[in-house]
């Protein structure tokens, strides 16, 4: 059992925590999909193209997306023949394997935060309304906070009644303040504004929310690239990052909205938030394959410290842990 001895060796390293959140987290996940597979592992003994083809239906059913799913299995049945696998059950570790695989080898970009050692770091939201952005940026605000970085919030959203009352009453909970205008003022010169704050007062982070954006909004979009420019022209090579968050609830419909955001905007990563709340969190190796975007946070709980960055090794350990704990050493 070469790959799960080497990833429980890999997540004892880690926080017992995390790795208690990413369980917990991805509890729905798990006993949809693990329970589907070991079903199909303990009906089929043989490795056959019965097998696969009902691997296949599990791995979609999950949100892993089909065109990743066609190439994973395509993937496992030449590790199969390779490795002469001819039981079923002796497969599951190649799953597991080629799950971590397709993350961490679908592209050069890099899950950490491009956070800037010397300065202002600027971080843009964007995401359709109800996603949890708000939350989100709240969330990561309290992680900065406990980092012992000083950090300013942009209520950047001046179209949607009540944002601006939400990202302040986040602001108090944390402990940040929040820099705004009325609803209905242009967001560039609210960015403008919360910019200029953050070099004056020197903090270490700004986090700027942005209004839900519909993918055939045009003049929203336009509206966002606005924003981008008036941060840029102010401090050359920000935003350092474009977070889009996606609530995983919505599946394969947050994988177009991705994809729709992405050729709009250079979106450097993705937070998913409401991971908990699903069965399909395969969406997470979707994105990444499909789209190479990092997942670079994910949402596991309703609580503070919920939002985790994310770690290819405990995602996989969150989906199989209960047969990794069987294993011997």
């Amino acid at each position: 059992m070469g790959f799960f001895k080497k990833l429980k060796e890999t997540i004892s390293r880690q926080t017992e925590s995390v790795t208690e959140k990413f369980k917990t987290g991805l509890e729905k996940t798990r006993n949809s999909f693990s329970e589907k597979v070991n079903d199909l592992v303990a009906r089929y003994r043989k490795v056959d193209e019965d097998f696969f083809e009902e691997l296949e239906e599990i791995l979609i059913g999950a949100d892993v997306g089909v065109n990743t799913v066609m190439d994973l299995i395509d993937e496992l049945k030449f590790e199969a023949q390779k490795r002469n696998i001819q039981e079923t059950k002796d497969l599951q570790e190649v799953i597991s394997e080629k799950l971590v695989d397709i993350y961490n080898e679908a592209g050069e970009t890099s899950p950490a935060l491009n956070m800037q050692e010397n300065g202002l770091t600027v971080i843009l939201f964007v995401g359709v309304n109800g996603v949890g952005k708000t939350t989100t940026i709240g969330k990561l605000a309290h992680k900065f906070k406990q980092e012992g970085k000083s950090v300013l919030l942009a209520a950047g959203d001046t179209f949607r009644a009540g944002a601006i009352d939400q990202l302040e009453v986040w602001g108090e909970r944390v402990g940040v303040e929040v820099i705004k205008q009325g609803e209905g003022s242009d967001p560039a010169a609210v960015m403008y504004d919360a910019v200029q704050a953050a070099k004056a007062r020197k903090v270490d982070v700004l986090l700027c929310d942005t209004a839900g954006r519909l993918q055939n909004k045009v003049n929203l979009m336009n509206e966002l690239e606005k924003v981008k420019r008036v941060i840029e022209r102010e401090i050359p090579g920000a935003p350092h990052e474009v977070l889009q968050v996606i609530d995983a609830t919505t599946g394969q419909n947050g994988l177009q909205q991705a994809k729709t955001f992405g050729e709009v905007t250079d979106v450097t990563g993705i937070v998913l938030t409401k991971l908990d709340g699903t069965a399909k969190g395969g969406i997470v190796i979707a994105i990444r394959k499909e789209l190479n975007v990092p997942v670079k946070f994910v949402g596991l709980g309703e609580k503070m410290d919920d939002l985790q960055e994310f770690d290819a090794s405990q995602f996989v350990y969150g989906l199989f842990g209960d047969v990794l704990e069987g294993t011997e050493e």
